[in-house]
């Protein structure tokens, strides 16, 4: 049966699920390979897949006689129309990443309207990333700045407000509305401090429920979801796992997430000699994560599986 991912918390009675996070394929290629990447992952029932959205970048593109044409392109579009086709094949509740850049309040208003047609009630609002040539984030004409605004947004849609329009509606949408939080606080965030503080206003603004970042030190979302409970957050706070898969990781992941790695994990990735290796020491830090997680009584393990879902499903195996 299809619900909302609080009604999916709430129904397993304090038993931990399992979900993942999916990138949609690049233009051109199939989505039969996205099919074989979740099919070893349904074994473990997930509630819900989480379908990421890329924003949109400018390519280059050579004219001849030494000039390049720049283009606005989006390299993979299709969010909303994987998340209908997953939900529809496996009859699983599919949650569509809806970002701020890249789109305006128009926009993410039809995007919206579409998933309500097609009976997807859960969205993660985001407010996504800086483009590539751009040092800060900087909203899109027309579009919001902070993810709390596109809460608000969608909140408004649930009670009819329309952002040209308040309807009469019979049909108004009821979106469960998932947002992200930060165990080591947001890349831009003065402090952790300050950053719960913009968390605890998109709870305010109507956000259901907290997915955090990637984190490889337990002790790390723990202390966040004690500092967010001090602060009156009470919504589930579902823990976001990577496994490390190859040995750049050391350096991409805390240079891309600002995140601390811990030291027995450095450790351990320095002494493999291929990534082979190296993916089975994510496998077995994701498990401990994993396990420690699940016995402090977590709502939801959720997984960033970027597309392969190997080691996922190892860990899966070996956790659920």
């Amino acid at each position: 049966m299809l619900m909302k991912i609080t009604e999916h918390i709430k129904k397993a009675n304090g038993k931990t699920l399992f979900s993942f996070e999916i990138i949609p394929p690049k233009k051109g290629n199939s989505i039969q390979e996205l099919y074989n990447n979740i099919e070893p992952l349904m074994q473990f029932k997930p509630p819900f897949v989480d379908v990421t959205t890329s924003r949109e970048q400018y390519v280059y593109i050579d004219k001849g006689n030494g000039l390049l044409d720049r283009k606005i392109t989006r390299m993979r579009p299709g969010t909303v129309g994987i998340c209908a086709a997953i939900k529809h094949k496996y009859d699983v509740d599919t949650v569509p990443h809806v970002l701020c850049g890249g789109f305006s309040k128009e926009e993410t208003e039809y995007l919206l309207v579409d998933c309500h047609y097609l009976g997807i009630d859960n969205v993660m609002a985001l407010r996504g990333d800086a483009m590539s040539h751009q040092k800060y984030f900087e909203a899109t004409n027309g579009g919001h700045q902070y993810a709390k605004q596109l809460v608000e947004q969608i909140q408004n849609l649930n009670c009819g407000k329309y952002l040209h329009d308040v309807l009469e509606a019979d049909d108004k949408s009821d979106f469960c509305i998932g947002v992200a939080g930060y165990p080591e606080k947001h890349i831009e965030a003065p402090s952790l401090s300050s950053d719960l503080k913009r968390l605890k206003e998109k709870v305010d603004a109507g956000a259901d429920y907290v997915v955090t970042q990637m984190f490889f030190d337990n002790a790390k979302y723990f202390e966040f979801v004690k500092a967010a409970r001090a602060g009156g957050i009470t919504v589930p706070i579902i823990p976001g796992i990577k496994p490390i898969a190859v040995k750049r990781h050391l350096q991409l992941l805390p240079q891309v997430f600002k995140i601390d790695l811990p030291e027995d994990l450095i450790a351990e990735v320095e002494k493999c000699d291929t990534n082979k290796k190296v993916r089975q020491v994510g496998v077995e830090w994701a498990v401990q994560q994993s396990k420690e997680l699940m016995a402090a009584g977590v709502p939801v393990l959720h997984y960033y599986s970027m597309g392969k879902s190997d080691n996922v499903e190892s860990i899966a195996s070996q956790v659920f």
